[in-house]
């Protein structure tokens, strides 16, 4: 039997048929404005950190006067010819613990890791469209380097635009893992309450530092924080200020704080604070009260001084002595002057 279609029924059909079709559509390519251009990232090696290959930084490791050599994967992902000027930086820790590079133009005379690169003729690179190219680069240990870890990393540049890969540095030598803590102090009240202290790394290998906060009050132990991560990599010379919250804190009590620190290596250092915890509304309005009960009591202590009796004259008449006469007084009692003349 043939199927009538109505008017009704055929712009149905027609309507599920374009749903369909603009559910199996595949956008031909993402918006030029949405494409990151090029990116960078460490060369395949045979001694990869990820599977497939890929490395997520650079390990480098040599004694003194030693030249190191990798490359540099730079993957243009455009239509378009891209020019990126690549270049070495000296790595540290900012105030907050984050990783960062040094700029571009360091000072005179300075020695950092970063001036240890180089990349001969491919410091400026031209790569076609679609393309992948791998760029060598040395890193020539001076013969005075200091052994331990010199983070540092390979900086690329396009257009404003700065992509750095991580390298982990190391000169050949004697490590030394140590660490100290400074300037522990409480900061705030209640559940804003956070205990600050500052990281200072003494060796000469980078840490992944590990906490452990304690604190001692007046009846005894308070809940600290136990032992946790560190979100931080601790590089060597380098001071960090930090803060942990302390949602444990105390209402109303004195107590000790102690942070200890340790880092694989065998680093391990400790220091103390001490503060109070007073609840400053609380007390505020107490001693309002007590103010207020103080001023009530004198008030009254006023007013019932001042209603009491006073004495009347002393018997013997008005203005009279001991005789009863008027009028008469009381010879004042004579007072003998030692060594006065008479």
């Amino acid at each position: 039997m043939p199927v009538l279609h109505t008017p009704r029924r055929t712009a149905r059909l027609l309507l599920v048929l374009l749903a369909a079709a603009a559910l199996h559509t595949v956008p031909t390519a993402p918006a030029a404005a949405d494409e990151p251009g090029w990116t960078a990232e460490p060369a395949a090696g045979t001694a990869a950190a990820r599977p497939g290959g890929a490395r997520p930084y650079f390990y480098l490791e040599g004694a003194p006067a030693a030249v190191l050599e990798d490359r540099l994967a730079l993957t243009n992902t455009t239509d378009r010819e891209r020019t990126v000027t690549l270049r070495g930086a000296e790595a540290h820790n900012t105030a907050d613990g984050a990783f960062a590079v040094r700029p571009a133009a360091p000072a005179p005379g300075a020695g950092g890791a970063g001036s240890w690169f180089g990349f001969g003729a491919a410091a400026t690179v031209k790569i076609p469209p679609r393309t992948r190219a791998l760029v060598p680069f040395t890193v020539t240990v001076p013969p005075a380097a200091p052994p331990g870890d010199h983070p540092a990393a390979v900086i690329a540049t396009e257009a404003g635009r700065e992509v750095g890969v991580r390298v982990h540095l190391r000169v050949s030598g004697p490590t030394l893992a140590a660490l100290t803590v400074e300037d522990v102090a409480v900061r705030g009240r209640g559940a804003a309450a956070a205990v600050a202290y500052t990281l200072v790394n003494r060796g000469n290998v980078a840490l992944a530092p590990e906490l452990d906060i304690r604190a001692e009050g007046a009846f005894g132990e308070v809940p600290g924080r136990g032992p946790r991560a560190v979100p931080v990599e601790l590089l060597p010379g380098q001071r960090v200020e930090l803060a942990e919250p302390w949602p444990g804190a105390p209402v109303l009590d004195r107590v000790r704080v102690t942070v200890t620190v340790t880092a694989p290596g065998g680093a391990e250092a400790a220091a103390s604070a001490s503060a109070w915890f007073v609840p400053w509304r609380a007390a505020g309005a107490t001693g309002l009260g007590l103010l207020g009960l103080g001023g009530t009591a004198l008030a009254a202590l006023f007013l019932l001084r001042g209603r009491r009796p006073r004495c009347g004259p002393a018997q013997g008449g008005a203005g009279g002595g001991p005789s009863g006469k008027p009028g008469a007084r009381t010879p004042a009692p004579e007072h003998e002057l030692t060594g006065a003349s008479r």
